[in-house]
């Protein structure tokens, strides 16, 4: 009779289906299943692992503390598990989504997870203001904006790119690749991003190691045949104790597990003002006495909300609403 391995505590750092790469407290990677047909770890996962010859079977995940995830109606989408916060980067061009980035911080704050906005290219000097302009009511927000310039000669060290005749930028100039590790340092960090936004191009810039740990995973799993989608997970430090996730799959944000009626208090220009609401089950859209829609009114005050965003949430009730109906 077969003696049975004994469980192993792991993480998993990759994500390919029913195929996971599962790291050891040591710091050895391998592959392992998951246990019947359905996949349910994710990346960021702290799980319980047999081993099996030269692989294991996940057998037990951990409790998770959160799980950032999109749903659309047909299926949910998980990111990954057990994050300290997200690093959502959008670039000056190509021209960003504020819809998508909004279902992404509404996301995030429905798990309770810290956002981090970064917007790119501040090289390039007009789009660069437009954008900045237009971020102004997240600038306002506890979120606030970074802004990068990640072709930026200079990145590595000071960022230290000027704008036309050496006046400062409203914006201050591009933040340091330091400063940005200093946000990141001791954290899990999920990063999400655009097509073209920079989101490779920051990785490597503060994981150096990611190319070869992508070469690393694209052994292991067979030349690679899984890694075109797959969510990675890279250690920034090694000490591995910062750590930066990367995901694909930006460009559609269902939020289907949200409940019409708690929408505004995952959007925190809205929610401050919802104690003003005569009815304590206002829907911010058409009701006398609300408070939400009287902040949107008043532009020119502290702490208005901004048309554009009253949009986006008027636009979600909308989407939210239908979908609850049977």
């Amino acid at each position: 009779m077969t003696a049975t391995s004994p469980l192993q505590s792991g993480l998993v750092v990759a994500n390919y289906g029913r195929h996971f790469l599962v790291e050891t407290s040591g710091g050895r990677r391998l592959i392992c299943h998951s246990r019947g047909k359905k996949s349910q770890a994710l990346v960021g996962d702290r799980v319980l692992w047999q081993a099996s010859g030269a692989e294991g079977t996940i057998e037990k995940i951990e409790p998770r503390r959160n799980v950032l995830y999109r749903q659309d109606e047909v299926r949910v989408k998980s990111f990954a598990a057990n994050l300290d916060q997200i690093l959502i980067l959008i670039a000056a061009q190509p021209e960003f989504s504020s819809s998508q980035l909004s279902r992404a911080l509404i996301a995030a704050e429905a798990e309770h997870i810290t956002a981090i906005i970064a917007l790119n290219k501040s090289d390039l000097v007009e789009p660069f203001a437009r954008a900045w302009e237009w971020l102004l009511p997240y600038r306002q927000m506890h979120y606030g904006v970074l802004p990068l310039s990640l072709r930026a000669p200079t990145l590595a060290t000071s960022c230290a790119a000027l704008p036309p005749e050496g006046a400062l930028a409203p914006w201050g100039g591009p933040a340091s690749l330091d400063h940005v590790r200093a946000l990141l340092r001791g954290k899990t960090t999920l990063v999400l991003g655009p097509s073209g936004a920079g989101k490779s191009t920051l990785i490597n810039l503060l994981a150096p190691n990611a190319l070869a740990q992508t070469g690393e995973l694209s052994q292991a799993l067979s030349s690679g045949k899984h890694t075109t989608t797959a969510t990675t997970l890279y250690w920034v430090d090694d000490e591995r104790s910062t750590a930066l996730i990367d995901s694909p799959g930006f460009q559609e944000f269902g939020l289907q597990h949200i409940e019409p009626a708690q929408l505004a208090a995952y959007m925190p220009d809205l929610k401050a003002h919802v104690a003003n609401c005569k009815f304590y089950n206002c829907s911010h859209l058409h009701e006398p006495g609300c408070g939400v829609i009287s902040a949107m009114k008043s532009a020119e005050n502290a702490g208005a909300i901004s048309a554009n965003r009253y949009k986006i949430y008027s636009e979600l009730f909308a989407e939210l609403s239908a979908s609850k109906k049977y």
